[in-house]
């Protein structure tokens, strides 16, 4: 399958260390749903946002095109793994109640995605896709800005160089991503999680542009990184993350 395919070498990483997507969240866009019976979880990545659907649906097809993706995925008893792209879904005509795309929507073929949801949606069913950008420490003000600043730093002047070209729908908050759907306005959520540096690191790891980054230098930028953010961070404690998330979500 031809898809862009920018974390499946770091797959290990991904399912280890992306923040959980808030309940609140998820409560919201199954509320919209005419029922509950099947949710479409598209580039599902380790499946986080499929697991999270799955106690709210009878059953979530979590689809992804990276096969080293769906083996870190974790299982869940009514949650269906497949191999299969966004643009080309795997399921009849009508039957679906939700389509989500949980930071994964930039990548897609727009068109073809769009195009699929419409097929396979039921008449009222729900379009969902969700993106975070940069996380904010919520800790002491000295040590937030200062960490901020490094990481700010690093994002921008670093591997920023190195993002691929759809990291700017994220940029903006998904704000530019195309979406023909009759919009529906969504509450504010955040992902919030408290992590040591280790944790930090370990996420910024699965950064697609540090990926690109080491592939170009052949060095690992995440060292000089530490030494930076070593004395911002203040010693060995954990600290807690906050990422804001922007949410598209239409009724077909």
């Amino acid at each position: 399958m031809s898809f862009k395919d920018h974390f499946s070498r770091q797959s290990a990483a991904y399912s280890r260390y992306r923040p959980d997507y808030p309940p609140g969240l998820i409560d919201w866009v199954s509320s919209l749903v005419p029922d509950r019976r099947l949710a479409v979880d598209c580039a599902t990545g380790n499946g986080q946002a499929a697991l999270s659907l799955s106690s709210r649906f009878d059953l979530v097809v979590a689809l992804d095109g990276s096969l080293e993706q769906l083996g870190s995925a974790t299982p869940g008893p009514n949650v269906a793994y497949l191999a299969a792209l966004a643009e080309h879904l795997p399921i009849r005509d009508h039957t679906v109640s939700l389509v989500t795309a949980a930071q994964a929507a930039h990548w897609f073929d727009f068109g073809r995605f769009h195009s699929e949801c419409r097929r396979v949606l039921k008449p009222g069913g729900v379009v969902a896709a969700w993106t975070y950008g940069k996380f904010r420490l919520d800790d002491d003000e000295g040590v937030s800005q200062a960490v901020d600043a490094v990481i700010d730093d690093f994002y921008e002047n670093v591997v920023g160089p190195f993002w691929p070209p759809e990291r700017r729908y994220v940029e903006l908050g998904y704000r530019t991503l195309p979406f023909p759907w009759r919009e529906v306005t969504a509450p504010a959520f955040e992902l919030e999680t408290s992590w040591d540096l280790e944790g930090v690191l370990g996420y910024l790891a699965s950064w697609s542009a540090v990926q690109r980054y080491r592939d170009h230098h052949g060095r690992d930028p995440l060292q000089p990184l530490r030494t930076a953010l070593e004395p911002a961070w203040g010693g060995a404690g954990i600290r807690r993350l906050r990422w804001p998330v922007h949410i598209r979500a239409g009724l077909a």
